[in-house]
């Protein structure tokens, strides 16, 4: 479909649509559904705005693990289904104000001040969303405290992280997230930080807030050691979807950002979005463009690219929050339909100068969301050249890479935002939340489970299982073995290259005291203690 200036214009005004409530304008034009496409889909946008309003009044929407799911009820409490629930959310909201303000005026502080730096500990939904706001509402020059994340199990990155901190942790506010208490790469973060603190002569304790379930091993941890303060985490609240929780809520009202804003502009978009009528709803059309263009099965990739350096790291939060929720093996009937939204991105300009040429010239497999922000900065912007700035050159390398791959036959959304602030930032996060929600109905899944995330952390287990037999036997049997007689000794034999990895992962570390000794290929290299004994 080839469309000149003038049918593309009358085209643009037929699928633009303004949301001044919202401060968010949606450009779908660019997206080349027939016009048979709407009115084909919409009894089955009708039927997802049935199972949402079900879903918000708290029917059971995870019958995996029978419980409900409620993020929506912590923008607006009222909409929770019991009393109970309501004043849980409107009290955790008010406590993390009061410790907010508490800790900002130095009555609750570190062993050697007031608090200058918080470091949250978590993984996954527990930090993509904090890391996300922080850099996207965050200012040097403005934030009460200042933000590090630790967010893997990787020992160079705890520490390069903690070198960061040297000489600051008597000043630093930790708080560990976690809803079981028993995810490994956050308990790790907190072992690791815990002893950074001992190092230095602190208490972890009194520098220590927990985010949690009640009587989770977390919970219980930070009661009996006399932590500094613990937050809820409910059940009714999956990690992807808890950016408006304690999870983020607390560190952002740390870092001195308005929570109340965020708030408000999730509220803001969950009313709009809330309306079973498709064409004034920015979230039934983002997920009907997401069905559109990947023919219902996720045929076509995702690429978020924001023109705001601010949001750049939305991307990366947006990959969980659509990929976790949406790639599912099987439908909410059993059946097989391997299904999924791939979701890339960076943010522009940069992206001009890497991946761009091959969205333009290269496979045809993807479709763009542009997030274009129509406030360039607080304040004056200088003159680059005559009569242009900086942002100027911005917003026309958007509207330019926009037009290039439109006229390559790659379509595109386009997301405007007057400016990004805490209500716009609301705003985001509640209008994909819903998409997400919609387009998973439309596409017969359960998007409030992750059954493969908890696959691969039963597969780890089992990895570590077999690395601690490995040690056991070798520290009484000093000689050398090969992977293949170590997994028949340690009663492994059918995981003899998982035996080969784990050898070569000890003999490079050399404090687990595992030599290797090189043969002509994996069957032959041998390993051994150079210390037998416990």
């Amino acid at each position: 479909m080839s469309l000149s200036k003038k049918q593309l214009w009358r085209r643009f005004q037929q699928h633009y649509s303004e949301y001044p409530d919202l401060g968010l304008a949606l450009d779908l034009s660019r997206m080349r559904f027939p016009d048979e496409f709407f009115p084909l889909m919409e009894p089955r946008i009708q039927q997802a705005f049935v199972e949402m309003a079900a879903l918000e009044r708290g029917a059971i929407a995870n019958p995996d693990e029978n419980r409900r799911v409620g993020h929506y009820w912590l923008r607006n409490p009222a909409l929770a289904p019991s009393p109970d629930l309501t004043h849980a959310i409107e009290q955790t909201v008010a406590d993390i104000k009061s410790f907010a303000a508490e800790v900002h005026a130095g009555r609750i502080h570190g062993a050697t001040g007031p608090f200058k730096y918080i470091l949250l500990i978590g993984i996954g939904g527990s930090a993509l969303g904090p890391q996300f706001v922080a850099h996207a509402l965050g200012h040097p020059h403005k934030d009460k405290l200042t933000p590090f994340f630790s967010d893997n199990t990787d020992p160079d990155g705890f520490d390069r992280l903690l070198a960061q901190l040297d000489g600051r942790l008597g000043q630093t506010l930790c708080i560990v997230v976690s809803k079981s208490g028993g995810t490994k790469e956050t308990r790790n973060g907190m072992v690791e930080a815990e002893a950074a603190f001992k190092k230095a002569g602190l208490n972890f304790s009194q520098h220590a807030v927990a985010i949690t379930r009640e009587s989770s091993a977390l919970d219980d941890f930070a009661r009996q050691n006399g932590w500094l303060r613990r937050f809820p985490m409910w059940d009714w609240v999956g990690g992807r979807t808890s950016e408006l929780s304690a999870v983020g809520l607390l560190p952002a009202a740390l870092q001195g950002i308005d929570i109340n804003g965020l708030l408000d502009g999730a509220r803001a978009c969950d009313i709009v979005t809330r309306q079973p009528n498709t064409r004034s709803n920015p979230a039934a059309l983002m997920a009907l463009m997401w069905y559109y263009s990947g023919n219902g099965k996720g045929d076509k990739n995702l690429i978020i690219l924001p023109y705001k350096d601010r949001l750049e790291l939305f991307s990366r939060y947006l990959q969980q929050l659509i990929m976790e929720s949406l790639g599912k093996e099987l439908d909410r009937d059993k059946k097989v339909v391997n299904q999924g939204l791939t979701v890339f991105g960076n943010k522009g300009a940069t992206d001009q100068h890497s991946y761009i040429q091959q969205l333009r010239e290269g496979l045809s497999n993807f479709f763009v969301t542009f997030i274009e922000v129509l406030k360039d900065r607080d304040g004056h912007s200088i003159e680059v050249e005559p009569s242009v700035t900086s942002g100027d050159y911005l917003s026309g390398f958007m509207l330019g890479t926009r037009e290039a791959l439109f006229d390559k036959n790659r379509e595109s959304i386009t997301l405007t935002l007057r400016e990004v602030s805490p209500f716009s930032v609301g705003v985001l996060i509640a209008l994909f939340e819903r998409a997400v929600g919609l387009y998973a109905s439309l596409i017969n899944v359960n998007a409030y489970h992750q059954p493969g995330v908890e696959a691969g952390k039963k597969a780890a287990s089992t990895v570590i299982e077999i690395q601690r037999k490995i040690l056991s036997f070798l520290s009484t049997h000093p000689t050398d073995f090969t992977a293949d007689q170590l997994a028949e000794a340690i009663g492994q034999p059918d995981d003899v290259e998982t035996v080969f990895k784990i050898c070569e992962h000890l003999s490079a570390n050399p404090s687990r005291s595992l030599i290797k000794k090189s043969g002509s290929g994996p069957a032959n290299h041998t390993y051994c203690m150079t210390k037998p004994g416990p």
